[in-house]
């Protein structure tokens, strides 16, 4: 992988992050209850909660690891063949199909290619050479917020 390629995939901000969570109680006590985040959940999503009211990062969330597997899998467990990741990063792009060739030409192992998901977003989603979740992004409800 040479940093050339890199170069072409143009990152517009930082859509979202957080931890992906096995506890859920312990994590929504220290997240919502202690620090105080203004957490809330998605209908017909159980246990990813998530606010958009935090300055620096467009979405912050607690992603159980349940439903990120079945978000990249179709299946509530994590394969076993792959790292457990521990935080989820998502990078919203100028050119999502462009961005996920060049992940695939690099060599990335891609774990969804161009999803929409049912609010919109279209993702891409893979994991770092550290096992972070990692994910590229078009967003259109979030770049209406960065547009105003």
């Amino acid at each position: 992988m040479t940093h050339d390629i890199l170069k072409k995939i143009k990152v517009l901000f930082i859509a979202g992050f957080g931890p992906i969570v096995t506890n859920q109680k312990e994590n929504e006590q220290l997240f919502k209850n202690i620090l105080g985040l203004p957490l809330e959940t998605i209908e017909g999503y159980d246990g990813y909660l998530h606010v958009e009211k935090i300055q620096g990062v467009k979405c912050f969330a607690l992603w159980p690891l349940d439903k990120a597997a079945m978000s990249c899998f179709g299946t509530a467990v994590w394969p076993k063949s792959l790292p457990v990741p521990q935080a989820w990063l998502e990078m919203d792009v100028a050119d999502i199909s462009s961005a996920t060739l060049i992940l695939e030409q690099s060599g990335y192992q891609l774990l969804t290619r161009l999803q929409e998901e049912p609010w919109g977003k279209i993702v891409t989603r893979f994991l770092s050479p550290d096992g972070i979740l990692m994910a590229i992004s078009h967003t259109p409800f979030l770049r209406d917020v960065a547009e105003k």
